[in-house]
């Protein structure tokens, strides 16, 4: 019985660093959902130029994603987790006090070092909790925060953006960062699985390169009409040079980042484009065009920024956590693949009735925005962060949950990019909404087809 309540203390304890360390990053995301416009209105710039300060950080967050999760392996994940929140409190601190938008984007690539936050701190779970069920529950409860605290970061993004400006947020985000800098560093466990093997340091920057030429051209091809294609050809071939010299690097080398084996793998290539389509379709359609369509004065619901938060992001939030821990609970039972396609199927018929009925109507879009909250935040989201932890190799673990984080983060810089420059394309109309969403629901279509493709973890399902 002593040994029980010792080993239930040690994971309650883990899942306050852990929980803490989750969010502090998630408040970089949902916090400022509520807080774009106001950015820019107090720094002089459009909605565009602030959704682009999105990209950074989502950007930033999925570069770093790519190799830190195989850094803790080796160095230890509780030092390369703890050295990850003290940099994003820094970066923190840096947008707090940004006199403009190009230091802002500076302050958010420097906030996007704790892209891999979630996986690395599934990855601990994992070491520590062995009984699938239990875990299941617990990946739940963590990987939630992932759809935002139980709506009350939005509640006070929207109420500190209102009455003390955008900087205020920034300095509370600072605040939490720093508690759980030191919640993991006092009380998390160490865990080194792959201590001694060297890290592929030029693998890491022939992939990153790859990576970050890709998400540049996207982004440059956001642009539409705009667009210079030279540029956007110029960098797509650059990425297919760098990728070329990543997979030589990788057959090569004895102790690589990835090995090529593991990229081939059904498990790896199905679950990562899964998990970029799913974010793509569906982040910057809550994040971004909602909450935008909301705020607007002309042809949305104009509603102020605290009042948009509470109707829209904190029951979505809210629903999401309180369904998370049942997907994670349910998904060793009723399987995965299963819940993933269930939870995929209802966030495509909640995107049609937006699109249809949800851009007139403020009731019909707040229940479709909660239906997404159990559908995308509490059973999608959860899922393929599971996944990625369950259908990682032993021989390198930190392999597949790195870059899975690394397909959210790429997914959801890229719905900043792509959904908002659809519906800039007929700016301030119901038409340029609608299209918008559009674009989102087919790439969410695309997921829901991909999911089938990834193999069940049969290991990981009793």
């Amino acid at each position: 019985m002593n040994e029980q309540s010792k080993e239930k203390s040690s994971v309650f304890t883990l899942m306050m660093a852990l929980l803490a360390a989750c969010i502090a990053f998630q408040l970089n995301a949902s916090m400022l959902s509520p807080v774009l416009v106001t950015i820019a209105k107090e720094l002089g710039t459009n909605d565009a130029a602030v959704g682009l300060s999105q990209t950074s950080f989502f950007t930033a967050a999925a570069l770093f994603s790519l190799f830190l999760p195989r850094l803790s392996d080796i160095k230890g994940r509780k030092k390369v987790l703890t050295f990850m929140l003290l940099i994003m409190t820094l970066g923190t601190i840096l947008a707090a006090l940004a006199p403009n938008i190009e230091v802002l984007y500076a302050a958010r690539i420097i906030q996007g070092v704790s892209g891999p936050v979630v996986p690395l701190c599934l990855l601990m779970l994992s070491y520590e909790v062995k009984d699938a069920k239990q875990y299941g529950m617990l990946m739940g409860i963590i990987t939630a925060v992932n759809g935002g605290i139980a709506g009350v970061d939005a509640i006070a993004g929207g109420l500190l953006a209102t009455y003390f400006g955008f900087r205020s947020v920034f300095w509370v985000i600072a605040v939490v960062a720093t508690i759980s800098t030191y919640f993991v560093y006092r009380y998390a466990p160490e865990s080194k699985p792959s201590a001694g093997t060297k890290m592929d340091w030029i693998g890491v920057l022939f992939i990153v390169l790859t990576i970050a030429a890709l998400l540049l051209a996207l982004n440059e091809a956001g642009n539409i009409g705009n667009a210079n294609w030279f540029y956007v050809i110029g960098l797509t071939l650059f990425a297919i040079v760098c990728f070329m010299l990543f997979w030589h690097t990788e057959k090569r080398n004895e102790q690589p980042l990835v090995t090529i084996e593991h990229l081939k793998r059904r498990a790896t290539w199905a679950l990562l484009l899964t998990t970029t389509l799913t974010m793509t379709g569906i982040f910057a359609i809550v994040n971004g065009l909602v909450m935008s369509i909301a705020q607007n004065h002309e042809i949305g619901f104009g509603l102020d920024p605290d009042w948009a938060s509470l109707i829209f992001l904190t029951p979505y939030a809210l629903i999401g956590w309180f369904v998370g821990p049942f997907s994670g609970r349910l998904a060793p039972t009723m399987g995965y693949n299963k819940v993933l396609k269930l939870g995929l199927l209802g966030c495509i018929i909640s995107i049609l009735v937006i699109m249809f009925y949800g851009i007139y109507s403020l009731t019909i879009l707040s229940i479709c925005v909660i239906a997404l909250g159990i559908f995308y935040a509490g059973m999608a989201n959860i899922i393929l962060n599971g996944l990625g932890i369950v259908l990682s190799p032993s021989s390198n673990p930190g392999f597949l949950p790195g870059m899975n984080a690394g397909a959210f983060n790429l997914g959801a810089g890229l719905s900043f990019a792509l959904l908002p420059a659809i519906q800039m394309v007929n700016a301030n109309t119901l038409t340029g909404y609608f299209n918008g969403i559009l674009l989102g629901l087919i790439i969410t279509i695309l997921a829901l087809l991909c999911s089938f493709l990834i193999p069940r973890p049969i290991n990981a399902e009793l």
